[in-house]
């Protein structure tokens, strides 16, 4: 009798043992997806989904009322080959009318920027595995220098049409023509008209290229930037390789 009431404490002690090799069991199951090693397929799809935020966080800024105008380091100025001509035309008065006019050309790199959304994120959705791969191993702005090399000429093409259209809408030309007009009339000066489609188009992608690259490093460098968890999984798995790298 007494050998079988020493038995029971040594079961229940036997049954807790089970439960509690159960219950590890089940949580090493439910922790297997986030300890297996990450895959190339993760990779990819995890450095294109960082681009398409980037490009898109970029593009609401740039693309709101006063996202260039309102930015000082992004705000178009007067076209450089005209300084003389906003310098002169201050010089008799007209300051104002510069000043609407610079305000009118960042709207126009503002709406401009808003229409050729889908157009850059058709182009990051493009990039093959070995874009994807050197820039994951890459330098900090590797994504955002890719696409400085290999986009440049399709979106200058592909911004043309929707600066002319924002020019138009914003009746750019409206205020251009009669500072031209005004300048051009002042004795002993070099006429002047430089091409205000292409300057916008250049500036556009020049501030375009600065904010994705921003956002780049701030994915990089910031794991509260990861918004879901492919980005903190990939990030992550980047964190620890340049860790790797950096012991001795």
């Amino acid at each position: 009798m007494k050998r079988r009431l020493l038995l029971i404490p040594f079961l229940i002690g036997v049954l807790h043992l089970i439960s509690a090799c159960e219950e590890l069991y089940y949580f090493t199951k439910q922790m297997e997806p986030m300890t297996q090693p990450i895959t190339q397929t993760e990779i990819a799809s995890g450095m294109r989904e960082s681009l398409v935020v980037g490009a898109q966080n970029a593009v609401k800024d740039l693309s709101a009322e006063g996202g260039f105008y309102n930015n000082d380091l992004l705000r178009i100025p007067f076209p450089p080959e005209a300084q003389r001509m906003e310098n002169a035309l201050r010089n008799i008065g007209m300051g104002s009318a510069v000043d609407r006019f610079v305000e009118t050309l960042n709207r126009s790199a503002e709406v401009a920027t808003e229409k050729a959304l889908g157009i850059f994120t058709s182009a990051v959705r493009q990039m093959t595995f070995n874009d994807v791969m050197e820039i994951f191993i890459g330098p900090e702005d590797a994504a955002t220098q890719f696409l400085v090399r290999t986009t440049s000429d399709s979106l200058r093409t592909a911004f043309m049409p929707p600066v002319r259209s924002a020019i138009d809408e914003v009746e750019l030309t409206a205020v251009w023509n009669p500072l031209v007009n005004a300048y051009n009339q002042i004795p002993f000066v070099t006429e002047v008209n430089p091409s205000l489609e292409d300057y916008i188009v250049q500036k556009a992608m020049d501030g375009l290229f600065m904010s994705v690259a921003r956002e780049e490093a701030l994915i990089r460098e910031n794991p509260q930037a990861r918004a879901n968890d492919l980005l903190r999984r990939v990030f992550g798995e980047r964190d620890r390789r340049l860790e790797e790298q950096e012991q001795p």
